[in-house]
């Protein structure tokens, strides 16, 4: 499996297959020709049918500003749902080109190439293949994690963590309407500031944590900077419960940078054994994943065993299949922003469980992500990030 770093990126949002991995693909391919004076892409799939929505042209005109952009509606038969062409032209010739794949979580993959993120760190392939070498050693996943060497890790992870809280910090403090048409307010400072009468202490853990994963998300649907934990979509789960451990619970930084690593760890299982994009797998390969991750760190955070871990993050993942990728009008916001608050509260679920119910537990973590995998890719294309159905196809006929 690939490095955990290779799970977080920061950038900025909307979507890290949208905006992240398209921006870093545009910047990629200029650098390959400094000598064009003109650049032609042209977005398919997912990436044309979510338009502007998803700020992919934006995105590409960014990293070259002098881009063409065009969106290809008709071609259906793509190696990858978020395929991009690059061109580039020097005095009206054509002088390179390349496909370019955005494949999730602001990752992308040239055609016919290996990039350094492609790198093997970790032999194992499945969750079940590190339970085993945990056990037969009497490891901890921290431990485990810690055996790879993986350069520079916690160095990352703190960049990881700092910008995560200033997302929080952010969002908090914002108030207004999101851009683009939609007209949906900014809610974050709003539920942490409104506390309900004979508010029990669960309702106001739930509603600040509530309050961050909402933070994040509508900084995300501005176009700020974000995480992608494991994609921009889904980026206000982990870091909404983190934060709260960190901020009302008291947890030093030293164990957040170690339960970041196993969301991590879990994160990789999860794009290397199935799929971390919308477009591929719908939303349950993004907000199912990161409340995976979510749940997976917060059990790590309590010192709970590898069984209960891995439980939590299973229960986590089941409960997450078959959920649609429709965002309304292209945009993260209806029902993204929502669902990621709704899953960080799930996650903490998930956790509370595990700790009771690990020795009765029929399914295994490597089980439900390969159904989900299944499952993402029995989806019918309109429920896969492309607005054509669900919530979104509603909205529109209303």
């Amino acid at each position: 499996m690939k490095s955990i770093r290779s799970i977080y990126k920061i950038g900025h949002g909307p979507s890290s297959s949208h905006t992240v991995g398209p921006y870093h693909a545009a910047e990629v391919f200029r650098e390959r020709f400094p000598e064009a004076d003109a650049f032609r892409v042209t977005l398919y799939g997912s990436l044309a049918f979510t338009g502007e929505g998803h700020s992919t042209g934006k995105a590409v005109r960014s990293a070259i500003p002098e881009a063409e952009v065009l969106f290809n509606r008709t071609e259906t038969d793509l190696p990858h749902p978020n395929t991009m062409l690059f061109e580039a032209y020097r005095n009206g010739e054509l002088i390179g080109r390349n496909r370019i794949f955005s494949i999730g979580g602001g990752s992308i993959r040239i055609e016919n190439e290996t990039s350094d993120e492609e790198k093997e760190v970790y032999p194992q392939k499945n969750f079940s293949e590190m339970i085993a070498v945990c056990k037969e050693r009497n490891l901890s996943l921290i431990q485990f994690i810690t055996l790879a060497e993986e350069p520079q890790l916690y160095e990352e992870l703190r960049k990881v963590w700092s910008a995560m809280k200033d997302s929080v910090v952010r969002g908090l403090n914002k108030e207004g309407v999101l851009p683009g048409g939609l007209g949906v307010a900014r809610k974050a400072k709003m539920l942490l500031e409104k506390r309900c009468y004979n508010e029990s202490a669960d309702v106001t853990m739930n509603r600040i944590i509530a309050a961050y994963a909402y933070a994040v998300s509508e900084e995300n649907a501005g176009e700020s900077i974000v995480v992608t934990a494991p994609t921009c979509g889904s980026c206000g789960v982990l870091p909404a419960v983190l934060y709260y451990m960190y901020k009302e619970r008291g947890f030093p930084e030293n164990e957040i940078l170690d339960a970041l690593a196993v969301a991590g760890l879990i994160g990789n299982v999860i794009r290397t054994n199935a799929s971390i994009s919308g477009a591929e797998c719908g939303c349950q390969a993004e907000i199912g994943s990161a409340c995976s991750m979510t749940a997976a760190a917060l059990a790590s955070l309590y010192g709970l065993n590898i069984d209960q871990i891995e439980y939590a993050a299973e229960i986590a993942m089941e409960h997450s299949l078959g959920l649609t990728c429709d965002p309304v009008n292209g945009l993260v916001q209806i029902p993204c922003i929502e669902r990621n608050a709704v899953a960080a509260m799930r996650a903490i679920s998930a956790v509370n469980l595990s700790r009771f119910l690990y020795t009765t537990r029929k399914i295994s973590f490597d089980d439900v992500v390969a159904t989900m995998y299944r499952t993402g890719r029995d989806l019918d294309e309109k429920y896969r990030e492309t607005s054509h159905g669900g919530l979104a196809q509603m909205y529109s006929a209303k």
